[in-house]
């Protein structure tokens, strides 16, 4: 199947704009352009009797209002069961307009979702994030979990201990062989991984390969193949090698994204996440655990410095 298919539109794309397609028989992707920072993507699994299982939400109120109504129109009827993948603001802040679901992620997604509670909206506060309230997980989960919706199998497999974050779940349908990433693979965007793992997301990629999905539906960004895990491990590998290179000089994070910039990545959307990411591989080079905690606040703010402005969130 050819990523042609699905590729999106106009970067300032509204939400009225943006639609539920399917990438499979009964599996749909909402993909929400351009896919930098909080435009993420959704999915949609229906089996039979319209019975379905929803993934992940969105940023803002019109816009997981938007999503809700793609999933009336393609299933008929509100999903029972909702995962999300992670828990940042921007795959979950719309779980509350699906009250008909039981909302199912991993154990630390919850805690992690209590304890962020609606930061993420201060970092962008012009952004128009409407009534937004949280909706917690109430079906939490370890290592694995197989759901059973209208016939569909549909597997939640923890990709731990850290990769973008520490709670990271993929949801793959065997038999469609369609895949769901969460954040722990973009397309077109630039990873991310300072609150989770370089190693551990090499990794978590490994495994996903090796479930050889036909379909992959990333955290950010157009919908692909196999291909598109392949990309997101050539830029860990690099982050890897760079790091190494910085430690060994003496060099900060900062001085080295300075001094080279995103390299062979530069096409990527949000290249300033260059300067958190050396964060977390420097940790790393220096034997800090995957999912180690670090300064967030202060290296968002770094990051901006590099950047020269509050990175572009168009939410």
């Amino acid at each position: 199947m050819s990523a042609d298919l699905f590729e999106t539109g106009l970067l300032d794309t509204a939400p009225t704009e943006v639609e539920l397609t399917e990438v499979a028989d009964g599996v749909y992707a909402f993909v929400q352009p351009d896919g930098g920072w909080c435009l993420s993507n959704a999915g949609l699994v229906v089996g039979d009797g319209g019975r379905s299982v929803l993934v992940d939400t969105a940023a803002t109120e019109a816009r997981a209002r938007r999503l809700r109504e793609e999933v009336l129109r393609c299933a008929g009827a509100p999903p029972r069961t909702l995962v999300n993948t992670h828990f940042h603001g921007d795959h979950t802040f719309g779980n509350h307009l699906f009250p008909e679901a039981a909302v199912v992620a991993h154990e630390q997604t919850r805690s992690d979702m209590a304890a962020a509670g609606l930061h993420l909206t201060s970092l962008w506060p012009d952004v128009c994030w409407g009534d937004i309230e949280l909706a917690l997980p109430e079906i939490t989960y370890r290592d694995a979990l197989t759901l059973h919706s209208g016939g569909v199998r549909v597997e939640l497999l923890h990709l731990g201990p850290a990769s973008h974050t520490t709670n990271d779940t993929a949801v793959w349908l065997p038999e469609q062989r369609v895949l769901f990433t969460g954040d722990v693979v973009m397309s077109g965007v630039t990873p991310f991984c300072v609150m989770g793992s370089v190693g551990g997301s090499l990794d978590a990629l490994d495994r996903m390969r090796g479930l050889d999905p036909l379909v992959v539906v990333p955290g950010h960004g157009p919908v692909g193949g196999p291909e598109v895990i392949d990309a997101n491990e050539a830029y860990f590998r690099w982050l890897r090698d760079l790091a190494r290179e910085g430690v060994a000089d003496g060099a900060s994070p900062l001085q080295l994204a300075r001094a080279t910039g995103p390299g062979p990545f530069a096409e990527l959307l949000d290249a300033e996440r260059l300067v958190p990411n050396l964060h977390r591989a420097y940790a790393e080079e220096r034997g800090a655990a995957p999912g180690e905690r670090l300064d967030i606040p202060a290296l968002f703010q770094e990051m901006t410095e590099y950047h020269g402005r509050l990175p572009t969130c168009r939410a």
